[in-house]
């Protein structure tokens, strides 16, 4: 048989499965073995003689374990073995004094959570990664070791988060599982990721979903209809133009509502794009906000309240799929109840799909409309990248401050008009 070849990163790369599990040898370091499985996941092992015997120590997957890397783990084994030292026998001692329950699906998913989700995301994304986790993947393997979690298991999984109409939860379910895999693979927990070669459930378009102005009109009297916390949410949403997590999260130390530039200071830490933003408020803005109750934890008198939106005092709101099929509802209603009103057939009515990311754009093309230039609905937006590029972005440290105030102002106007709410166009106008 001819010598085998040193291993590139490019050659380890270009290697296919076949239909039958595979061990391919490092030319470049005695011992040291690819396995291939047929699924094309990759693994390091190295093959050594023990006490007479043949022995096999797993390494950890590629390409999480490097070349470089998978060599000098190799190193290291075989070193030991010219000391009379069995290294698969060492590593299979020092794995069990980990405790069993810790590499449990649900304790190893708090785990990831700690050192890894909370520290390196926003808090929303926080949040949302712990339901999924506390509702779709812990009841599903709860019992369950990780290293036993298969491909087949993912899929099964996603195809059922599919089958119940929830095909882009799918998509983010398999992000999650993605990332999940790869920091236990990094802390050599696992071998390899199951989800590796597995592609998003769902394909997802970029949406162009505007408002029109009457379904402007329909949703503000729906979101009246609605009430605190989620109407004034929905409201807020379309008059600023800001994402929905940062409006929903929103706390009231970031409210500047004295003076006469009245704004909302959103820090660097909820801002999508890690920048700190200034968000002007005009007057239906403020007479919103000035209108929320100011709830406080039960349990606690003297504590000042945090949130805009809390039920609790204690978190913000949760619970907006709800929400938006009451919303959906009345809107519909009233919608109907206009078209009887003309004469026309209501039952022939219905509601186009949206979702609470179209206000924002809704927003954006209403500025835009009024004639309110590119780059200041950028920067109403917090849009970190637009017309504005290159070195010229990174020196330009102006706010647009007033711009900013004049386009949100212009499009509250147009909101109150289309709603019935005629409200003077600036904060500062509105008598306290």
């Amino acid at each position: 048989m001819p010598a085998a070849k040193p291993f590139t990163v490019k050659s380890i790369e270009a290697i296919k499965a076949d239909a039958s599990r595979k061990e391919i040898p490092d030319g470049g370091l005695q011992g040291l073995y690819l396995v291939v499985q047929p699924t094309g996941v990759k693994s390091w092992a190295v093959r050594y003689r023990h006490a007479g015997k043949p022995r096999k120590m797993t390494l950890g997957g590629f390409p999480a374990i490097s070349l470089g890397d998978a060599r000098e783990k190799a190193r290291t084994a075989l070193r030991m073995v010219s000391e009379g030292r069995d290294p698969a026998t060492e590593q299979a001692e020092q794995e069990t004094k980990r405790p069993a329950h810790m590499d449990l699906m649900p304790a190893l998913l708090d785990e990831f959570v700690t050192r890894h989700v909370a520290v390196k995301n926003r808090p929303s994304y926080v949040r949302e990664a712990k339901r999924i986790i506390e509702t779709t993947l812990k009841p599903k393997w709860k019992q369950k070791l990780v290293k036993t979690v298969t491909k087949r298991d993912v899929i099964r999984l996603l195809d059922e988060i599919v089958d119940r109409g929830s095909p882009i939860m799918a998509n983010r379910v398999r992000a999650l599982l993605s990332k999940f895999f790869a920091w236990a693979m990094e802390r050599d927990i696992v071998d390899a990721s199951p989800v590796v070669s597995i592609k998003a459930p769902s394909e997802e378009k970029t949406r162009d979903r505007v408002l029109t102005d009457e379904e402007i009109r329909f949703l503000w009297l729906a979101s009246e209809k609605l009430g605190y916390p989620f109407g004034p949410v929905v409201q807020l949403l379309l008059l600023t133009a800001q994402r929905r997590t940062e409006v929903s999260d929103a706390m009231w130390d970031e409210m500047e509502l004295e003076g006469n530039n009245q704004l909302w200071v959103i820090s660097a830490d909820r801002a999508k794009n890690r920048k700190e933003h200034f968000v002007p408020l005009t007057a239906s803005a403020l007479e919103i906000i000035r209108a929320l109750p100011k709830v406080k934890p039960a349990e606690d008198e003297d504590a000042k309240p945090i949130y805009l939106f809390t039920t609790t005092g204690k978190t913000p709101i949760s619970g907006f799929s709800k929400a938006k099929t009451q919303l959906d509802a009345e809107m519909l209603a009233l919608a109907r109840k206009e078209a009887a009103e003309r004469g026309e057939n209501p039952e022939s009515l219905s509601l186009e799909p949206w979702t609470y990311h179209d206000l924002r754009r809704t927003a954006a093309s209403g500025m835009a409309g009024l004639s309110v230039p590119v780059h200041i609905v950028e920067a109403v937006l917090n849009h970190r990248s637009g017309s504005i590029k290159g070195v010229a972005a990174v020196y330009n440290r102006y706010d647009y401050a007033e711009e900013k105030r004049a386009a949100l102002a212009a499009w509250a106007e147009k909101v109150s008009k289309l709603t019935g709410r005629e409200k003077a166009a600036y904060g500062a106008e509105v008598a306290e």
